[in-house]
């Protein structure tokens, strides 16, 4: 038998005379606080991504002893065969770091941004605005600054989505990128759902957002990538 007093209470005579367990001792009263039910609170993290999943963080194998960089798990999944690209690719000091594929709206804004701080971590960057001469054929600049680089990065915006669905010359770019593991998709100011509608190959690829984490971040975690 149970008391009743933490369901029914013992608040009054009648209560306590009908419980099994107190039935007839003494009157007791408990504090409300006993007849409260538990209360139970939502597990959060400062870890969790844009879409509310909460993840781990651990540094990568290419992470230096002293680097403060940490990764999820997929983003170790992600980068893990690109990393494997840049060491086969070492050999070479005529490779950039990097070729940056993006929308050609993006080359004064979000591009050159990308590009600028990806420099400032000593990234070499094959960037079409200052690496395809005037009156050059941009096709073939972009099958070289594809050859002559270690890795693609993507930078997914509006305007890049917009120019997938009129497949311009950045899916000219993906297909090449996407027949190696070569390619790093950064999400800015759009979401890997709005990728998947247009592009999903593309989407179903996990990357880097901005949404998740600052744009400095993410270039950081490039930076250290193609650092042998």
């Amino acid at each position: 038998m149970r008391c009743t007093a933490p369901v029914q209470g013992h608040r009054t005579a009648s209560g306590r005379a009908n419980c099994p367990v107190c039935g007839g001792r003494s009157f007791v009263s408990y504090p409300s606080s006993f007849y409260a039910f538990p209360t139970i609170n939502a597990v959060s993290s400062s870890s969790s991504s844009s879409r509310g999943v909460k993840q781990t963080k651990r540094k990568a194998r290419w992470s230096s002893k002293n680097s403060t960089i940490l990764y999820t798990d997929s983003e170790i999944r992600t980068l893990t065969p690109v990393r494997a690209n840049v060491e086969k690719r070492s050999g070479n000091p005529d490779l950039r770091d990097v070729f940056l594929c993006h929308a050609w709206d993006d080359r004064k804004g979000a591009a050159k941004e990308l590009n600028d701080l990806l420099e400032s971590e000593g990234v070499s960057v094959w960037f079409s605005e200052k690496d395809v001469p005037l009156g050059s054929n941009l096709l073939r600049e972009i099958d070289k600054g594809l050859a002559k680089s270690r890795i693609g990065i993507v930078l997914v915006t509006p305007s890049f989505i917009d120019r997938i669905k009129r497949e311009g010359i950045a899916e000219k770019e993906l297909s090449a990128l996407l027949a190696r593991d070569l390619l790093v998709p950064i999400v800015h100011n759009t979401s890997f759902e709005d990728l998947r509608e247009v592009s999903p190959l593309l989407g179903s690829r996990s990357g880097l957002s901005t949404s998740d984490e600052p744009m400095e971040s993410i270039v950081a975690k490039i930076a250290e990538l193609v650092t042998v």
